[in-house]
């Protein structure tokens, strides 16, 4: 049994008009070193994928600094591919095989996932592990305000965001078959182990003091009774989630390869965690006027999903809050690392990672402020 949770994300997905075209900033050019052998896949695809037929033309969406992700498409019907990235990577991450079994066993379920229409785990077609799935058409947003949803209706786009994840939360991971997906018990001990151990290791990418103390911080401060075991996501947030293209309800969820067995509570306030953080950091609400907006609060947010999973409140919200805030340093520290090296797959990576040092400064100002309360 093996935790998930490795050192890197996408921190930015696709976006899609609501007919279901692509905008411009949906794809972007292909990278000398991200480009797909067409003639071999296509050949792959005839073998694997029920019902293709080519000619295949090939896509890189735009972001992806984990794992490249292209649109085929064809005259009859659309796919995705998600593939390792090229290039030297840390053991047990970029676990495409992981991405496509979940979306596999979450779909048996009903859960809103894209489905799942071959694995190829032999590097000899395109260089490296892949899977195919359905191309979902949708809308996806890339800013927690929303701004391309009406005043009246985001809190209709919030609810239905919060009530997906609580959804996911609630589905009996061994009756689907993932009992073996992630270890159960001690998850913020084996988290905080894992992530600062890779800040550690990754000389190139430097240390800051912030994070150190961070680091401290969070050893001693786990909440008591943490414990719960659930299905988590990893990275649950509306760049992540495709929106039906005219109505509030989440049609797909993407991204899965941060999925493991864990505690809901720290994959919730990693979803929550967008009201703490400015949106020039990470897709977050902190520099907006909520009520202008007419988006609910932290506090609404939190009761919402408390209702949702038969709570009454989540003592130690603000450990879960700087945990995620820890967690996502460290995957940008990550990243960092990869540019340095040179394997870096997206170039918007390197915008992202020089806000680097602001989020460590803004994540031990939390632990401070958390520390305070706790006394």
């Amino acid at each position: 049994m093996v935790d998930r949770q490795e050192d890197q994300t996408r921190l930015s997905n696709n976006s899609i008009n609501v007919d279901g075209t692509p905008t411009d900033s949906w794809r972007t050019h292909l990278l000398e070193n991200d480009q797909l052998d067409e003639k071999s896949l296509h050949e792959w695809m005839a073998k694997h994928v029920p019902a293709y037929r080519g000619p295949l033309t090939i896509q890189r969406f735009t972001g992806g600094e984990s794992n490249p992700t292209f649109r085929l498409t064809t005259p009859r019907h659309n796919y995705v591919l998600r593939r390792k990235p090229i290039g030297k990577i840390l053991s047990g991450a970029h676990a495409i095989d992981r991405e496509a079994r979940i979306m596999e066993a979450l779909g048996s379920e009903g859960f809103p996932v894209p489905h799942v229409l071959g694995l190829c785990d032999d590097p000899a077609v395109i260089g490296s592990a892949f899977f195919i799935m359905d191309l979902v058409e949708g809308r996806i947003f890339r800013e927690a305000a929303l701004p391309e949803v009406s005043r009246h209706d985001r809190p209709a786009y919030f609810e239905t965001m919060n009530r997906t994840l609580a959804r996911l939360h609630s589905i009996d991971y061994a009756a689907i078959g993932l009992q073996d997906y992630g270890r159960r018990g001690n998850y913020f001990e084996r988290q905080i182990s894992r992530w600062s151990r890779q800040y550690f290791e990754d000389t190139a990418a430097g240390r800051d003091r912030n994070m150190d103390k961070l680091i401290e911080w969070l050893q001693a401060n786990i909440p008591a009774g943490s414990g719960n075991t659930t299905i988590i996501h990893g990275d649950f947030r509306c760049e992540n989630l495709i929106f039906h293209a005219t109505e509030p309800s989440v049609v797909a969820v993407l991204d899965w390869e941060l999925s493991t067995l864990g505690d809901p509570l720290a994959d919730f306030a990693y979803n929550a965690m967008m009201y703490r953080i400015p949106s020039r950091i990470f897709t977050g609400l902190a520099d907006v006027n909520l009520a202008v907006l007419n988006i609910p609060s932290e506090r609404d947010y939190i009761e919402l999903y408390c209702q949702r999973t038969g709570r009454s409140s989540i003592t130690g919200y603000n450990f879960y809050v700087v945990f995620n805030l820890f967690r996502l340093a460290a995957i940008l520290h990550g990243i960092r690392g990869r540019i340095i090296r040179g394997t870096a797959a997206s170039k918007q990576a390197e915008k992202r990672v020089a806000l680097l040092p602001e989020l460590m400064a803004m994540a031990w100002a939390q632990a401070e402020a958390a520390g305070v309360e706790r006394t």
